[in-house]
């Protein structure tokens, strides 16, 4: 049972990561090592949080230039696709889109790996229980309108 709760933790931050743009650090959607409050309950020293934010600052760059050319290619598949392209060169576009997204995915994904690796293992059981809290808070009704997320 922990074993699968944990398997759907992990797909929620990977899927979270593949859809999210790439200023989303972890799946918060902040640089949650800059937060007091992750701060104190993780124990980040200043030196991890240095760390953290090299890791995430050296990203960046390459992340947003993906993410810029991810969108140029998809804009030109949409294109393709509705002039009516022929069948070969709208699958030739396609494998160029999957291409750019995996490797995109890949980077943030081993960015992230790498930012976890700073921590210890008690802050990384931390910071999932944080994850966890964060993700019912968003779930619960607001003003009784429903659920937080839509």
């Amino acid at each position: 049972m922990e074993r699968r709760r944990l398997g759907r933790l992990l797909f929620a931050i990977v899927f979270s990561l593949a859809a999210a743009g790439p200023a989303h650090a972890q799946s918060f959607g902040f640089p949650w090592w800059r937060d007091a409050q992750f701060q104190k309950e993780l124990v980040l020293t200043a030196d991890q949080s240095t760390r953290l934010d090299a890791l995430f600052q050296a990203n960046m760059p390459g992340l947003r230039q993906g993410r810029d050319e991810l969108d140029r290619q998809e804009s030109e598949l949409s294109r393709m696709i509705t002039i009516g392209a022929d069948e070969k060169q709208v699958t030739k576009q396609i494998d160029r889109v999957e291409t750019l997204r995996a490797s995109l995915n890949k980077t943030r994904t081993l960015m992230l790996l790498h930012m976890r690796q700073v921590l210890t293992p008690d802050q990384r059981v931390k910071l999932n229980k944080l994850y966890e809290q964060r993700e019912k808070d968003r779930d619960k009704p607001r003003d009784g309108r429903g659920r937080g997320r839509q």
